[in-house]
Order: structure tokens, then C-alpha cells, then sequence
């Protein structure tokens, strides 16, 4: 199994492999990028080519990073049944909205606070809903002739170098307040959103895909050790070929770019607080623990810091409408 990571290890920050234990840097001048930029297939004559050739570390000895640096960040809503709670959780409406079965919907996020496993992820200023999100990740990577646009989903399968776990950590009370403008989430998802624990590139996964292409791995997730909730990514409305595909239409995507799946079923807390008809399970709180597991890919793990205390809201001046500048503005200067 190819498994594409960054990491810290004595006073210098390094990308390559990790296999059975070990992990092996790449030459000098490669980083996670010229992976992505070589696609899949060099990807894979590079990893033959540093495996057990390379100078290695024992994996017990390094801080893993996010794996990677990415361009942008969609991420999707393609699980039904988190639709269907958090709507209830968020709006107080019951059941999905019509327009969410005709086409897969995504927003972008921050590709400049993602983080890592093991790292202390602060509560952000004014939230008190702290929550997560549990998602699996398409990384996207080079094919030779294709310039990344107008994608059939055949293509866009090609562009997919690999997959990794997305927790979209969640503020849910700024983000209630937020889409109520019909706009967003803006504040309410910025902070942080983690990746990890490595890429596992998309070979890996080709005998687990169903005649539809759908991914059938487990998903799980727990808070201090206990089982929130567990899903299979193949409850997907779409497999991630379309996602990318659809992405792709009159755009463009390319090596670096990374599209999550979107919370599965009993993924977060709010579609569990809007089934449950309550906040319970709580929102999250300084020190509590979060992991979440995917077969196939590993394990992130995530510790809550501390909330930075700040007013950051800054509310709108009431202006008049008027439709002309007034005659002495100038003058007045």
C-alpha cells in the first residue's frame, strides 16, 4: 500500500512514503506537489524507487502533517441521511430539500488553516456548538493530455491520485446564524478543517469499487473513546468520479485540488442533535478527544483547545438609500 506523507523530524519538515512502520523521504527538490503534478502512474515508479532505497525514520519518531498543501478545497454534501438531520438540527425543517437530489452541491473552504492528526484544534471566537464533520477526501493528480476541464466521469476517475480522511471541523451556531443570510458558511467553517493521516493512492482501492463506482469502505467516529457514529462511503449519492466530474464543468481542477465526500450519515453532532430533538451528544468542549477511522485509509486524530475569547462580529451600519451624492460632499473636504 503507497501511502504519501509529510512530516516533522528533527528541526526539518519532509514529504514521502510510509510503509510498515518507516517513513521514506523523497530526493531533494520533491515535495507532496510533485507527486500530484507527476500523477498516478509516476507517482507509483517513485514510490518503487524510494521504498527501502531512501534514508527512513520510524514513523513512532516523526510529527505527521497535513499530507499535503492543497490548491483549493470543495467540499461536497453527498449523504442523504446528514442532509436530512442537520436540516432538522439547523432549519427545523424535516426531510431534503428537492433540489439536493438533482445535482451534487458544494461550497469552498480555507485551504490555509488545514491541519493535521494530532494536532490542538481552538474553539474560534464567539462559537459555543463546536463540532465535526466526518469525510473521506479525493486528492486530485496529473493525466497526461487532459487539462482538467469539462470532465466526463470516466476522465475524472483517472484525476483522482488518491484518497484521505476530512474532518470539516464546524462552528454550528455561527454557521446557523450565517445561512440564514442564504450565503455561506463563511466563519462558521473557516478555522480549521484537518487531513490525514497520509494520501493512500487510488490503486489501492480499484477491487473495492461496486458496478456503479461507489467506494465500500467503513467509516467511523468517536468522542473520548466513545462510538458516535458509523457510516460506509458507498451511501454516497454520487461516487467521487462524478463529484470530480461535476466540478470540472465550464471550470477546471487540478493536481493539489481536494474535493471531500461531505459528512456521512452519523457523522456530526448536528444531524444527531436534530434527530435527538436536543444538543445531545453536547457540543464539543476544551479537551475533549476526537478520532475518526476509515478502512482502508487510517486514522486522525484531534484534541480541542481552547476558545479564543474576542468579538469578531462587526454589525451593518444603517445607511439611507439615497440614489444621488450630495451636492457640497466635495466641497466639504
Amino acid at each position: 500500500m503507497v501511502k504519501i506523507a509529510r512530516w516533522n523530524h528533527d528541526g526539518g519538515t519532509w514529504a514521502g512514503f510510509v510503509q510498515d512502520g518507516y517513513c521514506f523521504a523523497l530526493a531533494d527538490g520533491q515535495d507532496v506537489q510533485t507527486l500530484l503534478d507527476a500523477g498516478l502512474e509516476e507517482t507509483l515508479d517513485i514510490a518503487r524507487r524510494t521504498i527501502g532505497a531512501r534514508p527512513s525514520v520510524p514513523l513512532a519518531n516523526v510529527r505527521l502533517l497535513a499530507p499535503l498543501a492543497p490548491a483549493t478545497i470543495r467540499d461536497f454534501v453527498a449523504f442523504e441521511e446528514h442532509v436530512e438531520g442537520v436540516r432538522k438540527s439547523i432549519d427545523g425543517v424535516a426531510g431534503v430539500v428537492p433540489e439536493w437530489y438533482e445535482a451534487p452541491t458544494f461550497y469552498f473552504t480555507n485551504p490555509h488553516t488545514v491541519t493535521g492528526t494530532g494536532e490542538v484544534i481552538g474553539i474560534p471566537a464567539g462559537c459555543n456548538d463546536l463540532d465535526f464533520e466526518t469525510e473521506v477526501a479525493a486528492v486530485v493528480g496529473h493525466v497526461p493530455g487532459s487539462d482538467g476541464r469539462n470532465l466526463t466521469s470516466e476522465d475524472a476517475h483517472r484525476h483522482i491520485l488518491g484518497y484521505t480522511v476530512l474532518n470539516d471541523w464546524s462552528a454550528r451556531d455561527l454557521q446557523r446564524r450565517e445561512m440564514k443570510v442564504s450565503l455561506g458558511p463563511c466563519k462558521g467553517k473557516d478555522f480549521s478543517n484537518t487531513l490525514g493521516p497520509w494520501i493512500v493512492t487510488a490503486d489501492e482501492f480499484e477491487d473495492l469499487h461496486d458496478d456503479e463506482g461507489f467506494l465500500q469502505i467503513r467509516m467511523a467516529v468517536e468522542v473520548n473513546g466513545q462510538a458516535i457514529g458509523q457510516d460506509l462511503l458507498s451511501n454516497m449519492g454520487w461516487p467521487f468520479a462524478e463529484l470530480v466530474a461535476y466540478a470540472s464543468q465550464d471550470s477546471v481542477v487540478r493536481p493539489g485540488d481536494v474535493l471531500g465526500s461531505g459528512t456521512c450519515g452519523s457523522g456530526c453532532l448536528a444531524e444527531l442533535w436534530g434527530r435527538n430533538g436536543a444538543q445531545t451528544p453536547p457540543p464539543l468542549k476544551t479537551g475533549d478527544f476526537v478520532r475518526m477511522i476509515v478502512e482502508r485509509i487510517g486514522t486522525i486524530e484531534n484534541t480541542v483547545g481552547e476558545r479564543r475569547e474576542a468579538l469578531t462580529r462587526v454589525p451593518a451600519r444603517h445607511r439611507p438609500r439615497n440614489r444621488a451624492v450630495q451636492a457640497d460632499l466635495g466641497a466639504s473636504r
